[in-house]
């Protein structure tokens, strides 16, 4: 195992971004030559079919890691090896009943979850059973690892299932039709079916790296075990108890955030139609809004997710330990970082919002640019919730940000609700209103919850101030180069790719003027030595 050395929070969050950035962009990738295979209408099954897996995987093996990852490293931070080795087994009974009920729902049910005009995503969903099993059996692993605080197992693995569902989908979906497809339908059918075994298959793989390490470490854990001389030893039955309740707020924190979505599309939709819009036209700005808006500013919110990953171990063991000034040392450490990234990638979302929308939608309308110009200050907000809800988790509290979460999506509610109603000529903006005010409550209100746990007190000035400021400065010269290249070289791939690389060199360069950073400090951020070199050269650094 991975022992701790320099600042293991930034390096194992560092593994887990560019572990998710790598994973998005195959992601993205193979749809392409998946939806050539497959067709529009099978890509429609395929749709579906995921649809019911995610909600399924909500239920059952979402929130395993997060949970496995906390109570272990509680035990490891007492050095009760023993009981840390009884959880990750309970662990891995607990996820095999619930993965193994939610796959049977999958099988047996399946149907009854599928619209009833859309039965022929079945064979797809049924191709999905045992995936839903082997992510819970996965998620144990890949817990069991970040309590030890090594992300690198866990950013492995989702990289090499990534590669795997990409290749086995497009093969897959392409033998299915070929050889069981006799018309129209029937490929669809089969494609849709090729491309999920193709999700089995990455997850299948990713789990077998995960054992491989485990074994290539088991001597090394067994040895901590024997060694270990507490006399209190935990029942398998109270460490059942012990990850069901740490599961459960976690699963229905994750449904209000999944809820907000969903009711806004509802709300939206049905007070607009009884206002007379026009259908087609509300369709249109829900289908930018949810598949080419949210798209774009899912991208950086994922770092603030592996941040959150990384933090909950290291904040675990420091509370549990009753070091609360580590673990608010930790929490500014992990704030500093997100923001670091996320505020930056804010502005640049906003400057170039236009250009950006229309190279990788081209099919998009303005409204999309105007979406992601103005909506792009959700990424900060939205970022720092997702922080300071793995933080309330962290240290026991996760009912608390169900509760916050409940109170922002009633805000939410509201908003969407009073907005369509009275003011339906602002359209899908109102949506947008209505997703930062729920952002912006979970802020304060977890902000409100951590000083009163853990007397935790933001620091505005390192964490956002600086930041923002150095922010600025490099959307001014992104928007200036962009559109001043445009009007000479109207060629968007060329203008975008040259404005943002001199925004990122800006940004270093005003950051450290800001913040007056040292090298040292500079190389505790992700890519911090590369970082150090440029600047370096630049004669910008201490």
């Amino acid at each position: 195992m991975s022992k701790e050395n320099g600042n293991t929070l930034v390096r194992n969050a560092s593994f887990l971004m560019m572990a998710t950035l790598i994973s998005r962009v195959i992601g993205l990738l193979y749809k392409s030559p998946l939806s050539t295979v497959v067709g529009n209408v099978g890509m429609g099954y395929f749709g579906y079919a995921n649809n019911v897996y995610v909600i399924l995987l909500l239920v059952s093996s979402y929130s395993i890691p997060m949970a496995v990852s906390k109570v272990i490293s509680e035990r490891l931070a007492l050095k009760q090896f023993r009981n840390a080795q009884k959880v990750f087994h309970g662990a891995l009974i607990y996820a095999s009943v619930v993965g193994g009920a939610a796959a049977l729902v999958a099988l047996f049910l399946g149907k009854y979850l599928l619209p009833v005009n859309q039965q022929e995503a079945l064979l797809a969903l049924r191709m999905l059973a045992p995936t839903i099993f082997l992510s819970a059996i996965l998620g144990v692993f890949r817990g069991f690892f970040q309590a030890h605080n090594t992300m690198l197992p866990t950013s492995m693995s989702q990289i090499i299932e990534q590669i795997a569902h990409a290749i086995v989908s497009v093969g897959a979906a392409w033998l299915l039709i070929r050889s069981f497809g006799t018309d129209d339908t029937s490929k669809a059918i089969y494609g849709a079916a090729g491309g999920t075994l193709g999700t089995g298959a990455g997850v299948a793989v990713g789990l077998l790296f995960m054992i491989v390490v485990y074994a290539m470490n088991r001597k090394a854990i067994l040895k901590k075990v024997k060694k270990d001389k507490h006399e209190r030893e935990e029942s398998m039955g109270s460490v059942l108890k012990l990850i069901f309740m740490m599961v459960t707020p976690i699963i229905f924190n994750t449904f209000v955030y999944n809820a907000s979505s969903y009711l806004d599309s509802k709300i939206f939709s049905d007070i607009l139609a009884l206002k007379k819009m026009n259908s087609a036209a509300v369709s249109g700005q829900w289908g930018e809004y949810s598949n080419y808006y949210i798209s774009m500013i899912n991208i950086p919110l994922a770092l603030s997710s592996a941040t959150s990953s990384a933090m909950m171990p290291e904040i675990s063991s420091r509370y549990i330990t009753k070091d609360y000034e580590g673990a608010n040392r930790k929490i500014n450490e992990g704030v500093q970082l997100t923001m670091f990234l996320c505020i930056p990638a804010a502005v640049g979302l906003s400057v170039l919002a236009f250009p950006i929308m229309k190279l990788l939608f081209p099919k998009s309308s303005d409204l999309s640019g105007m979406l992601l110009a103005i909506g792009s200050v959700s990424v900060i907000f939205s970022a720092l919730s997702t922080i300071t809800n793995g933080v309330l988790q962290a240290i026991g509290q996760a009912k608390i940000p169900l509760r916050n979460s409940a109170i922002s999506l009633v805000l939410n509610v509201i908003t969407v609700t009073l907005g369509s109603y009275f003011a339906p000529q602002f359209g899908v903006f109102i949506v947008l209103l209505a997703s930062i005010v729920f952002a912006v409550c979970m802020c304060v209100l977890n902000a409100l919850s951590l000083k009163k746990y853990l007397g935790h007190k933001n620091d505005f000035v390192n964490g956002y101030g600086k930041p923002l400021l150095a922010s600025v400065g490099m959307g001014l010269v992104a928007w200036i180069v962009y559109y001043g290249m445009y009007i000479f070289v109207p060629i968007k791939i060329l203008c975008l790719g040259v404005s943002v690389i001199l925004a990122v060199l800006v940004y270093m360069i005003l950051y450290v003027i800001v913040t007056k950073a040292t090298k040292e400090q500079m190389r505790k951020l992700p890519m911090g030595n590369y970082m150090v070199k440029v600047l370096g050269k630049l004669h910008l650094l201490k």
